[in-house]
């Protein structure tokens, strides 16, 4: 039976024909070639400062996958993450790299989570039958991310709170409430996809997962005994003095902070990241990793999956940006007003609504720009709990996928834009609900 294409590629080249014809009939085609150069150049800059974030994590998760503390991890929570990836070993990396990224999704930490998703699409494509095909595993997990699993949405509490909002951190349930719904109606939609194209799955033989997890772990293992060395007494001496000292700084902060406001804003904008990689360093030396030296080996990785994802950014970024440039955005936007005004949603946010699955850093702009003008606003309150409960979803899209060179992303884009949307309906339902309460 002849292969239907991919839904990437009606998508991709819709938004390039729409941008073309309405920047003719507009007569701003100029705009939209410069765009198109733009868009091309930005998606490379792009991808070189991944490079570094990139390289970072996944040196700190080679330090906790040589540790161990992967596994750990994976077992803690082995029993519903079985459940929602039956085709993934319970043992197998992949499993707890994904509880990582789906972990610093929720506490908000953007740039760490996107290392770690790219660290679990790796391990995913190891137990692909069919390089280059999206497995059920890959679309749900990715379905997951662009519902964007959120508890702290850190980021946005700092713009409302550097705007002068009376109640920064009003968002957080809301939030929570929106994305509960799109990671639900995510994980719905995904399953149910992939029970209607029972044809279209590829079997992935479990046995022969099972031989490659074995052999993984052996090769783990072999690797892991030539970078374990038994810590001398100094070392454990020093591992957990450390953790003492730490503590110690804790309490101190505590104790000589009169503000507990201010206090409680500075542990939830940078004491979680700085924490977390030290936690990670920490186990993994106690437990005799050279943590150094095998932090050198996982950040190499980030190079060479920086260069990988660059053609699938440039492609995504410059029909993004073509569409945006031609106007078509804004005759989109002039159809679905009638639906969205007698739905009581002001008119300023319906943009940032729009933008959320395209362009992470357009709508966190329009957010940011509401914000400013009235941080105490409906529109304000509105597009951030959008902004905290959704995320790109083109652009997780050519990340994760095009880090591991995915091409047929069969259902994915169809279960990530239904979240999306459901996200989106959400925030607007949840910010009137409890707008001023």
């Amino acid at each position: 039976m002849k292969e239907k294409p991919a839904a990437i590629n009606i998508i991709w080249f819709a938004l390039i024909v729409i941008a073309v014809l309405v920047g003719m009939a507009k007569g701003n085609l100029e705009t939209v070639q410069k765009v198109s150069f733009d868009a091309a150049k930005s998606a490379v800059t792009l991808a070189i400062n991944l490079i570094g974030v990139m390289a970072l994590w996944l040196g700190i998760m080679k330090v906790a996958e040589v540790g161990g503390l992967m596994k750990i991890i994976a077992r803690a929570i082995r029993p519903l993450m079985v459940r929602l990836f039956p085709n993934v070993p319970a043992e197998h990396p992949a499993m707890a790299a994904m509880i990582m990224n789906i972990a610093a999704n929720m506490l908000g930490l953007g740039n760490a989570a996107t290392p770690l998703g790219i660290k679990a699409m790796i391990e995913l494509e190891k137990l692909n039958k069919v390089p280059g095909r999206a497995t059920n595993a890959m679309c749900l997990f990715l379905a997951i991310n662009t519902s964007s699993v959120t508890i702290l949405p850190l980021g946005v509490i700092g713009v409302r709170a550097a705007a002068g909002s009376t109640e920064p951190a009003a968002i957080m349930v809301p939030t929570m409430l929106a994305t509960f719904v799109s990671t639900t109606v995510a994980i719905v939609m995904s399953k149910f996809f992939e029970k209607a194209n029972q044809d279209d799955i590829v079997s992935v033989d479990l046995d022969s997962c099972g031989d490659t997890l074995m052999e993984s772990e052996e090769a783990t293992e072999k690797s892991s005994a030539e970078v374990l060395v038994k810590p001398a007494l100094t070392a454990k001496v020093f591992a957990y003095g450390s953790i003492i000292a730490l503590l110690a700084v804790i309490v101190y902060r505590f104790a000589t902070t009169a503000e507990i406001e201010l206090m409680q804003k500075e542990i939830l904008r940078f004491w979680i990241v700085p924490l977390l990689m030290l936690a990670i360093l920490l186990f993994g030396y106690i437990k005799g990793v050279k943590v150094y030296e095998v932090a050198c080996e996982g950040a190499k990785e980030g190079f060479q999956v920086a260069i990988r994802i660059i053609p699938f950014l440039v492609m995504i970024l410059v029909a993004i940006g073509m569409f945006k440039a031609s106007g078509a955005f804004e005759i989109l936007a002039y159809i679905i007003a009638p639906i969205t005004n007698a739905a009581g949603v002001p008119a300023e946010v319906l943009p940032m609504a729009m933008m959320r699955p395209l362009s992470g850093s357009g709508a966190f702009g329009v957010m940011a720009e509401l914000v400013q003008q009235n941080p105490d606003s409906l529109a304000a309150y509105m597009a951030s709990i959008m902004q905290g409960s959704t995320e790109t979803t083109f652009y997780v899209l050519a990340v994760y996928f095009g880090a591991v060179g995915i091409t047929k992303t069969r259902y994915a884009i169809a279960a990530a834009l239904m979240a999306d949307a459901a996200g989106i309906v959400a925030s607007i339902v949840m910010a009137k609900m409890t707008f001023g309460a």
